[in-house]
């Protein structure tokens, strides 16, 4: 069963739902009109969340309670892609009720993925019990130990803190895993040797042509000129482990739960 954790309702009130259920009519525009993308089922089950919040009270939890709307269509009149869906809902629509609505990074990803499969029926959860996670996370996860959440955590890890405003559930997914294939390059760390001989390791914060500055693992802001460095090398592989095989699928969704719900 899918399951209501997450979400928020929006600045706009009575206004901007009924002005949502304006600009997403049906209409008879082609199914094959629509850009035909995959959603990922933690993206759904989030969106579902978000939906209950943002657009429920109006449309109805089916999506059909307002008269000439059926949003389980997926037929939307100013929605025939996702990125026309993900307009409509970030720019609102000039003269109509619709209101701009300030989503962040996962809840778009998550409501475009919802209105596009609000059929959709989970076979298993992928969103579990955020407290649950969270115990997970500061205990036997060992997440703290390379990670840093509301100053919680090593000064030189990188940041959890908004992780939940800036990527999707299923991107945080794949990140627990598949550490290291979904390592992004900013956050691989480095290994360095200064022309003295001194080893530095730490995580890069920027790179340009001439320099690079790393937060060394004594949590040093450290600035190089790389033409005075005998040795640059990036790690390619995350020490990150990957929990698919510490965690049950249970734990795995309170843990993805908890990611979920960072915002900063």
């Amino acid at each position: 069963m899918l399951r209501r954790v997450f979400g928020r309702r929006g600045e706009f009130g009575w206004q901007g739902v009924i002005g949502a259920a304006m600009c997403l009519a049906v209409s008879a525009v082609a199914a094959s009109a629509q850009d035909h993308v995959e959603h990922d089922p933690a993206d759904i089950e989030y969106g579902l969340a978000v939906y209950l919040a943002e657009c429920a009270s109006c449309h109805g939890e089916a999506g059909d309670a307002v008269a000439g709307v059926d949003l389980r269509s997926g037929q939307l009149r100013r929605g025939a892609t996702d990125r026309d869906l993900i307009g409509v809902i970030r720019n609102g629509i000039p003269g109509t009720g619709m209101l701009a609505f300030e989503l962040d990074a996962a809840e778009m990803a998550g409501i475009i993925a919802y209105l596009r499969n609000m059929t959709y029926e989970a076979d298993a959860v992928t969103l579990g019990d955020a407290a649950r996670g969270r115990a997970i996370f500061e205990g036997r996860g060992a997440c703290l130990d390379c990670h840093r959440v509301g100053g919680r955590g090593p000064r030189a890890a990188t940041d959890l803190s908004a992780v939940g405003a800036e990527r999707a559930p299923s991107a945080l997914r794949r990140s627990l895993l598949d550490p290291t294939g979904t390592m992004r390059p900013i956050d691989r760390p480095v290994e360095l040797v200064t022309a003295d001989g001194e080893r530095v390791t730490g995580r890069r914060l920027n790179e340009d042509t001439y320099t690079v500055q790393i937060l060394d693992d004594d949590a040093r802001l450290r600035s190089f000129d790389k033409a005075d460095l005998r040795e640059l090398r990036v790690l390619t592989a995350s020490p990150m482990p990957a929990y698919g095989d510490r965690l049950d699928a249970d734990e795995l969704a309170d843990l993805l739960a908890y990611l979920v719900s960072l915002k900063g």
